[in-house]
């Protein structure tokens, strides 16, 4: 049986140097074991790795595949609305795209959205329904 966990995320991405970039300016830091070719960033439990398109397209067995963004999203939850706003401000800062400002939703909690510069979008939300861990980690009630 497989495991039901993810131990890495890799984002494709058409400029590795700016969407270190870019990271960098939202205040990751990269971990030492960054290469030339890719960029590790060590998240709650897993890592995330930034690889350029061509590139990981060819790690797949599908060189010259046209990778694309924007089907997955990728979730950062936080504690308070304040806590939403200032995160959001922050990737628009940093320059990330505005998708939808952060806003209360139907399902009772308050989330808005951005994209990188390769599309990957990003989801900031509070949840009431879901605390989180003292870490920021999430477990999912019951």
């Amino acid at each position: 049986m497989t495991p039901q966990r993810v131990t890495l995320i890799t984002l494709g991405v058409a400029d590795l140097t700016a969407a270190r970039a870019f990271y960098a300016r939202l205040g990751w830091q990269e971990h030492g074991e960054s290469q030339e070719g890719v960029a590790f960033f060590q998240i709650n439990g897993l890592a995330l790795a930034l690889f350029g398109r061509e590139a990981l397209a060819a790690d797949q067995g599908r060189p010259g595949a046209a990778l694309g963004s924007g089907a997955v999203t990728l979730a950062q939850n936080f504690a308070t609305e304040a806590e939403v706003d200032a995160a959001y401000a922050a990737a628009l800062a940093a320059g990330a795209t505005a998708l939808k400002a952060p806003e209360k939703v139907f399902w009772g909690g308050y989330s808005g959205y951005w994209s990188d510069a390769d599309g990957h979008v990003w989801e900031v939300a509070m949840n009431p329904y879901w605390p989180l861990n003292a870490d920021g980690s999430l477990t999912l009630p019951g």
